[in-house]
């Protein structure tokens, strides 16, 4: 089949492929540290589940990273999919100044991807990410293997940042 007809899988990265606990501390204080929070992304371990899930859906799919990650963080997250073995693939990112929550800007992004090819499958560890996916059509997988993190939650939904 060719690479442009293959079926995409679409993955998040934190707390689905990198395991952001050591650099919550960054979101609980007051005012949350971005700086700080973005900056320690490079030492995130990555998450052995979702690790796993987007090495088999290379297999068949063609991988992409969907990220609410801002667009100054590119350089780091390409070097650390690359360090940790994982697909190449498009990595989509929010704009620095965009700040609307993950569920919909990820949302649009899913939508203009399937227009032109078939998303099998999209791996998020956010609930109301995946709500608004499956709400629309899309085949959803839950990443539930990190730790729970409620101010990354708040931070996701209310400032529009990861």
């Amino acid at each position: 089949m060719d690479e442009a007809q293959r079926p995409l899988a679409v993955f998040d990265l934190d707390n689905t492929l990198a395991d952001t606990a050591h650099r919550q501390r960054y979101l609980e204080r007051r005012p949350r540290d971005w700086s700080a929070f973005f900056a320690a992304a490079p030492h995130d371990p990555p998450l052995r589940q979702g690790v796993e899930l987007v090495l088999s859906s290379a297999e068949e799919c063609e991988v992409q990273y969907l990220t609410g990650r801002p667009e100054r963080c590119r350089a780091d997250t390409v070097e650390w999919l690359e360090r940790h073995g994982l697909p190449p693939g498009r990595v989509w990112m929010r704009r620095n100044d965009d700040r609307r929550p993950a569920r919909h800007t990820k949302l649009a992004i899913l939508r203009r991807l399937a227009r032109g090819r078939q998303v099998r499958i999209l791996v998020d560890d956010d609930e109301l990410v995946c709500d608004e996916a499956e709400r629309a059509g899309f085949t959803v997988v839950r990443a539930r293997w990190a730790a729970e993190s409620a101010e990354l939650k708040d931070a996701q939904e209310r400032e529009g940042r990861t």
